[in-house]
């Protein structure tokens, strides 16, 4: 996502094409937020490939509030992704239970607002490590560090892979949690369907080894369904302790399972060939891939059985959703030429998904 902790460098004037009505904004948040009486300024976080997202800065001086605003992307979204009402419920309710959660305020589905839904939410102010440590942690010279980040992303999971959903109401946020796994590869594999832009044999053939080797599922949790060291922020004085974890648009309640094999399928080994990764997995000190594993069954008490096939089902889901992202740009649906090559990482990922088959 665009990142709502990101330091002052990383918020950017909206790209163009992706400004707000800041007047239009302002008119409907006025009195539904607390300090949205002043004038509105509204900047971009740079950041993120999806959801588009949004400083809004009420005020000036030193008597400005910050908030973050949500949208789905430009151009057409497959069924189900890029919900903004199912992460607006999440997060006006998630915070109480789950402290990393950021705090909903208010949901708009008046299109005629922005021309899309949206909601408003807290800014939580921390770092988001990409790709690479950053020199607040060491530059990827402090193992010590390096571990830290590698923990606090599998210890936070698990911890909320253990929030009971009930008490919130969060119940109801899967249809038939049971079959969650199997309906996943059925949808993926639509997606991949509605997004190719060419023949590939290897995406069809894992798409099938999928189906075909499919386990039975444990009992369900509340899932993140996006769950990424990218996808949180942590402490600038501490890389072990989280502040916020960001991306709930795909929130549910299903196998979990199918968010450690996720994780997992972006986590690539030092030397693997053709690993996409997000995360600096090769620095020193950083956990391999199987201490990772590892690490998440001794704090969520569950077996690591069936972790081979979550970690093909991972790699071919976010295989599919780079290709997602690349179909857009190759229709003309967006200009920003970050995702000119994702065709390309998407191929790479699928090809990585047939070869992590046990």
């Amino acid at each position: 996502m665009g990142d709502p902790a990101a330091p002052a460098s990383d918020v950017i004037p909206p790209r163009p094409g992706e400004e707000l009505d800041a007047v239009a904004v302002a008119a409907f948040l006025k009195g539904r937020l607390p300090a949205s009486e002043g004038p509105l300024e509204i900047q971009q976080f740079g950041g993120g490939h999806a959801n588009l997202t949004y400083c809004l800065r009420f005020g000036v001086g030193d008597e400005r509030t910050e908030y973050v605003l949500r949208r789905p992307p430009l151009g057409p979204v497959a069924p189900g992704s890029h919900d903004m009402q199912r992460e607006y419920t999440a997060l006006s309710v998630l915070y109480r239970a789950f402290p990393y959660a950021p705090r909903a305020f208010v949901y708009c589905d008046d299109e005629s607002v922005i021309g899309a839904p949206f909601f408003v939410m807290e800014r939580r102010r921390g770092v988001v490590v990409r790709g690479v440590v950053p020199a607040c942690f060491g530059g990827g010279e402090d193992a010590h560090a390096n571990r830290m980040l590698s923990r606090v992303v599998i210890d936070v999971l698990a911890e909320f892979h253990a929030v009971d959903p009930t008490p919130l109401g969060l119940d109801g946020l899967g249809r038939e949690p049971a079959r969650f796994l199997e309906r996943q590869l059925s949808g993926w594999t639509s997606r991949w369907e509605r997004s190719r832009t060419g023949d590939l044999p290897v995406a069809d053939e894992v798409a099938g080894w999928l189906a075909d080797e499919r386990p039975d599922s444990p009992p369900p949790t509340l899932l993140h369904n996006d769950w990424r060291l990218d996808n949180m922020a942590v402490a600038a004085d501490d890389p072990g302790r989280c502040v916020a974890v960001y991306d709930w648009d795909m929130c549910t309640v299903g196998d979990p399972y199918c968010d450690i094999g996720t994780l997992l399928s972006q986590w690539a080994n030092p030397g693997e060939d053709g690993g996409f990764s997000p995360m600096p997995c090769d620095a020193p000190g950083f956990m391999t891939r199987d201490e990772a594993a590892a690490r998440y069954a001794e704090r969520s008490g569950r077996s690591l059985d069936a972790m081979p096939y979550y970690l093909v089902f991972g790699t071919f889901k976010m295989a599919v959703v780079l290709q997602q992202i690349y179909v857009r740009y190759h229709r003309g649906q967006t200009r920003d030429e970050r995702f000119a090559g994702m065709g390309e990482s998407a191929v790479q990922l699928f090809e990585l998904a047939a070869a992590r088959r046990p």
